[in-house]
């Protein structure tokens, strides 16, 4: 009777603060929404405010069991991040758009990993997954002040499609950075086996997540109601997490792979918003608990790192856009100002850094975390007026140009 009890207490424990991390995310975008600042960094405040250092809300045990909402968050970004591989879409302006996204992206992560080696003297695991995060960019700024201004052309849609791809690569970057971290034994020797195994598990999970797509498509048809699509949906996006987990792969391409190849066989996004329509609540709770976990403290120890991560970052995704671009011959006005619009960081760079602190020892991982939420704060409030900025250099929009009502932003991916 009484274990009966304590479960029952457990259970209450957790359905409150569920609905006190629900209530405190939406209640303070009440306030960042006025302030013009994006939902995902008002639901970051919001797990800072419940959290262990200020009102201290939610139990610790509670806190310590949620840690399943990071991989569940992270299933669902990559699932959608897969219908942006639609063959046909990447033939009219792939190339291109590839080639720019990798240079930009690539090129931070090189910049960030080096510095983060030699001149800051961090480890090695540290600095090649601290790295792959910084490939990711948060596109809702970005393309909100799209929307504001009306912007169009060529210079907008190159924008678009760059930052379609950004979190695909960021994922299979952080994918393989991931592996190669975990095979690293303490002395930071490398070998042919420390090359190869990443390569061969990451293969394995694209393989699979193909599979998943094909199967999908097989069991959605015509005659399948909405309800039940949208089931069958879910259920394949935890079952390929969750077999992933058990056999430690990650699910970041299995999952990528898998939206990517049931949007090329079926040719069918409306399974895409559908599955957006039931992730709201699963992103909020997972800011809400990244803001919880955020250790104010570490703030003092990561702060000159912290900085230097910021402004290495913006760097590299602007010279790595302007190499890129020159190579496929972009106009002047997209290699000089394409990376002012790549600055914004949040939900997938959040994500990716919870799963880079289990692979670290506890002090590393805790200034990953604390780097990347402190600095996804920052870039999200610098984002629209760098997007802004670029728009109007590029000759987009006009000098004193009046921008009209947005519309509702896209979720920060």
């Amino acid at each position: 009777m009484l274990h009966l009890l304590k479960n029952h207490e457990f259970f209450e424990s957790v359905t409150l603060s569920v609905a006190v991390m629900l209530f405190a995310g939406f209640l303070v975008t009440r306030i960042t929404k006025k302030l013009k600042m994006p939902n995902v960094t008002g639901y970051i405040f919001a797990g800072i405010l419940i959290g262990p250092y200020a009102l201290n809300l939610i139990p610790q045990r509670i806190v310590s069991g949620m840690s399943f909402l990071t991989d569940a968050a992270l299933a669902f970004i990559a699932f959608g991040a897969g219908r942006y591989f639609k063959i046909s879409s990447l033939k009219e302006h792939g190339v291109r758009t590839l080639v720019i996204t990798a240079f930009e992206a690539m090129t931070a992560a090189a910049l960030i990993a080096l510095a983060m080696i030699y001149v800051f003297r961090l480890p090695a695991t540290f600095s090649i997954l601290l790295g792959s995060i910084g490939c990711a960019t948060a596109p809702a700024s970005t393309l909100m002040t799209i929307r504001q201004y009306h912007a169009k052309g060529d210079f907008v849609n190159t924008i678009i499609e760059v930052v379609a791809l950004d979190d695909a690569i960021a994922l299979i970057a952080f994918s393989i950075s991931a592996a190669v971290a975990t095979n690293l034994n303490d002395g930071g020797a490398f070998s042919l086996d420390v090359a190869v195994k990443p390569v061969l598990l990451n293969f394995a999970a694209i393989a699979l997540g193909v599979l998943f797509g094909a199967l999908l498509n097989l069991f959605i048809n015509e005659n399948r109601s909405y309800d039940h699509r949208l089931v069958l949906a879910i259920a394949s996006i935890f079952s390929l997490t969750g077999f992933c987990t058990a056999v430690d792969i990650s699910p970041l391409l299995a999952c990528m792979a898998f939206g990517a190849a049931y949007v090329n066989i079926s040719g069918n996004q409306d399974l895409f918003r559908s599955v957006n329509g039931f992730t709201p609540p699963i992103l909020l709770m997972f800011f809400v608990l990244s803001g919880m976990s955020l250790d104010l403290p570490s703030l003092k120890v990561a702060g000159v790192i912290g900085i230097g991560y910021f402004l290495i970052r913006i760097i590299g995704k602007s010279l790595g856009a302007y190499v890129g671009a020159s190579l496929v011959h972009a106009p002047a006005a997209t290699r000089k100002y394409l990376g002012l619009a790549l600055i914004p960081q949040a939900g997938v760079s959040i994500g990716l850094a919870a799963l880079g602190q289990r692979l670290l020892p506890e002090n590393l991982g805790t200034l990953l975390s604390t780097i990347i939420l402190s600095s996804a704060v920052l870039y999200e409030l610098i984002g629209p007026a760098s997007a802004k900025a670029s728009l109007f250099l590029s000759g987009t929009i006009a000098a004193g140009s009046v921008p009209g009502r947005a519309a509702a932003p896209e979720s920060d991916g």
